[in-house]
């Protein structure tokens, strides 16, 4: 099956747990176009796709590379693992270099933004982290993570009253944006490994310098509702879950990040089964992120697009996977709002 275009899409299947905010979009079957019809609300399984997009829901979404992603509900704005300055390890050139030194470029970082007052980290790796205390001492966003988070980021100067320590299975509510916390797991490499691991239980002597100074620090996944009546929307930070902590999530939407291998049994059709057929998946971690955030995505070359949306149709044919792009605004079911112009 093709991915879909960033422009163009327009049916639009979700799924959901509160049947009285469902708003049953009819639209293509497997890909033919049909118009939109509202069908009238039902708990059945069958018919629990395209809640997503109900009249007058304000909320945008943006990719913004790799695993990060800005939710604007109305004037308010969160921010899921805001990667930005992208700077070179050697990752993808086959010269990985652990040494690199952190830095991050505020021109770049502020011009995607807005003014947020939530930022939540999956992990404490630089590709979700790095950006993260500059975001929060400039903005004073309440930081949500692990405690790792929260040690490597006073040793970087962020206040301490500004971090929330999450572990799992926390209910937050943010005057109404209610966030899900969901322990989860860190994806492996071919050789059922991965870089950095280890946690914090104590700030560390020196502050970060390098991206070996941050380490994973266990790894969460989020669901977020902005509102009543919205979509909820899950988002991961890398290719693995805890399938058990995930029971009974029913996400609208599910931001799934693609596997660079198959060390995870099954990920793909586990993960789909697991959040009850999400209506639309979207693929995220599969792009270069040491590419500037401009122009059109480059794929990471050890993830294959097509297969991950092949076995999400094979888990769950009436699921939509949309393949998100960095230049397009997204509404809450994931058809484009507009071009994503910088302030």
């Amino acid at each position: 099956m093709t991915p879909e275009t960033p422009a163009g899409r327009q049916a639009a299947d979700s799924s959901g747990r509160r049947p009285a905010r469902r708003t049953v979009l009819r639209g293509a079957a497997l890909g033919a176009a049909a118009p939109l019809i509202p069908a009238a609300p039902t708990a059945t399984a069958a018919d629990r796709h395209a809640r997503s997009g109900l009249p007058g829901n304000s909320t945008l979404l943006r990719w913004l590379g790799a695993a990060g992603w800005r939710i604007d509900a109305g004037q308010r704005t969160v921010l899921v693992d805001p990667y930005l300055t992208r700077f070179p390890t050697g990752l993808y050139r086959g010269r990985f270099d652990p040494r690199t030194r952190l830095r991050t470029r505020p021109e770049v970082v502020d011009g995607h933004i807005g003014r947020p007052e939530l930022v939540l980290v999956t992990h404490s790796h630089w590709d979700h982290l790095n950006d993260v205390p500059h975001v929060a001492k400039t903005t004073g966003a309440r930081v949500v993570g692990t405690e790792t988070t929260y040690h490597l980021l006073v040793a970087l100067g962020v206040a301490p009253k500004q971090i929330s320590v999450v572990k799992g299975g926390e209910v937050l509510d943010f005057d109404g944006i209610i966030v899900e916390v969901v322990p989860a797991l860190h994806s492996r490499d071919k050789n059922h490994s991965y870089f950095a691991p280890g946690t914090l239980h104590a700030p560390p002597r020196k502050a970060p310098h390098t991206i070996a100074d941050l380490p994973e620090g266990d790894t969460l996944a989020f669901q977020v509702t902005t509102g009543r009546g919205d979509p909820s929307t899950f988002f991961t930070g890398a290719s693995d879950f805890d399938e058990r902590a995930v029971q009974g999530l029913h996400p609208d939407l599910a931001m799934i990040a693609v596997p660079s291998s198959t060390a995870t049994r099954a990920y793909v059709p586990r993960v789909i089964n697991a959040l009850d057929s999400p209506g639309i998946v979207v693929p995220v971690h599969w792009d270069d992120f040491e590419r500037p955030l401009t122009g059109t995505p480059v794929p990471d070359p050890a993830m294959d697009l097509d297969a991950f949306q092949a076995a999400v149709t094979r888990a769950a044919p009436a699921t939509r996977v949309v393949i998100p792009d960095y230049r397009t605004v997204y509404d809450s079911a994931m058809r484009p709002a507009g071009p994503y112009r910088q302030p």
